[in-house]
């Protein structure tokens, strides 16, 4: 092994060794559960998997499968038991004497007990209509649950930028700290060579404090809303879980696809249904019968003893009393409709404003970050030139600070901007869900 290294030129050496880390590093990603990456995208599925509120899915599909179970057995064959007994003052009497002919009496006391058998032959398709009611209803709780899952995304764009953000600081801070501690060197060299006394070198150094109490805040915050995104998604995420950076990529179209609007599609449709069921309600319906039954007297009602008989035939039912409330039930519904009509409405106008308001602040925020990095390079510039001086002793270290302090802002700066930046594009994917 080391023979053949020993062969390669060094510029080859050093690319086997750069693919060897990296495939290195790779396996570790893999292999190791701590560095397993974390896409937004992932987040938006997890917390919506872990949302107490999705199990109702499926309590919506058994409930509606239960329900339309339950409609369809209006089509078999409706049988109801009954029994009765009586007793009555006086009973049929036939007012005729004829000699040798003896007419029987009546008991007071009477039996019946029947079997009644319904088959729907036709009705008005009144089953059907409640079918589709059912299932327009079912659709429109299922519709109303996806507006609230949607919800969630809003939630988790804030943790998740958040806490890339304090990724960024805190990055920043360890470079500032770092800048701070050769600061820290240059002035006690300047000490030595009487360009620099003690007060300078504690403005320093409480400048390193506050940024290491600046670090300590950063950090509690990022444990926080970790703590937070392990809540919604339902799995842990700590600081050894990268989170992956968003692309900047805008959304395809401003147009709006949000659930809220399938939802209103969906109790338009539940309209369409009613009205179908207040219709199916108009129309007569006709039946098969048949009834069997044992009591005292039976169909012959000159006989005083207990026989079994039977009926047959064909019933119409036809309630008119539903042309009564026929023009306010269609007008009630018709103002249902026109409620959702200007809900729709209503949720499409304050989306357009708050897709026109993100827009506009992802472009604001976009020039900025254009000229953050100028800034950025004079600030730098400044920085250098009067580091120059304090060495030169004609600034002081304090003068010389106020121009490290402004590039440390410039650098903060740009790292908000640019998170900004990415948080307002998908804002903007969030309100038009494209």
């Amino acid at each position: 092994m080391f023979s053949v290294v020993k062969k390669l030129k060094p510029v080859q050496y050093h690319l086997i060794m750069k693919h060897c880390l990296f495939i290195a590093g790779l396996l570790l990603s893999v292999f190791h559960p701590g560095y397993a990456q974390l896409s937004i995208e992932e987040c938006y599925e997890k917390a919506e998997a872990n949302y107490p509120l999705i199990r109702q899915y499926d309590l919506i599909e058994k409930s509606r499968d239960y329900n339309l179970s339950n409609a369809s057995k209006g089509y078999l064959p409706q049988f109801q038991v009954g029994a009765q007994a009586t007793y009555q003052s006086e009973v049929t009497d036939i007012p005729i004497s004829i000699e040798g002919i003896t007419v029987p009496e009546l008991s007071k006391d009477q039996y019946k007990a029947t079997i009644d058998l319904n088959q729907s032959i036709w009705d008005g398709g009144a089953i059907k209509a409640q079918k589709e009611n059912i299932r327009t209803q079912a659709e429109i709780d299922k519709k109303n649950l996806e507006v609230t899952l949607y919800a969630i995304r809003s939630r988790v764009n804030q943790l998740y930028f958040g806490i890339l953000l304090y990724d960024e600081m805190l990055a920043q801070n360890t470079t500032y700290l770092a800048d701070l501690d050769r600061n820290i060197a240059q002035v006690a060299a300047y000490m030595i060579n009487g360009l620099a006394n003690q007060a300078d070198l504690d403005a320093v150094e409480v400048e390193k404090v506050k940024t290491a109490q600046n670090r300590i805040e950063l950090i509690y915050n990022k444990r926080a809303y970790l703590e937070m995104l392990s809540i919604m998604i339902g799995e842990k995420v700590d600081e050894t879980t990268p989170l992956v950076k968003p692309d900047g990529c805008l959304p395809y179209s401003l147009d709006i696809y949000r659930p809220e609007l399938a939802l209103y599609d969906a109790q338009t449709r539940n309209l369409d249904a009613r009205i179908k069921e207040v219709k199916a309600g108009l129309m007569p319906k006709f039946n098969l019968f048949v009834t069997g039954g044992y009591g005292r007297p039976g169909l012959n009602m000159l006989e005083d003893k207990f026989s079994a008989y039977y009926i047959g035939g064909v019933s119409l039912n036809w309630n008119l009393g539903n042309f009564y409330t026929r023009k306010n039930n269609l007008n009630n519904i018709e103002v249902s409709r026109g409620m959702i009509k200007a809900q729709r409405e209503t949720f499409l106008f304050n989306t357009e404003l708050d897709v026109t308001q993100t827009d506009n602040e992802v472009q604001k925020i976009s020039q900025l970050v254009n000229s953050d990095d100028e800034i950025i390079r004079l600030r730098e510039s400044v920085r250098r030139s009067a580091e120059v001086k304090v060495a030169n002793g004609t600034i002081s270290v304090l003068d010389m600070m106020k121009e490290v302090n402004a590039e440390q802002t410039a650098i903060q700066d740009k790292i908000v901007h640019e998170m900004q930046l990415l948080q307002a594009i998908y804002n903007l994917k969030y309100i038009t869900n494209n």
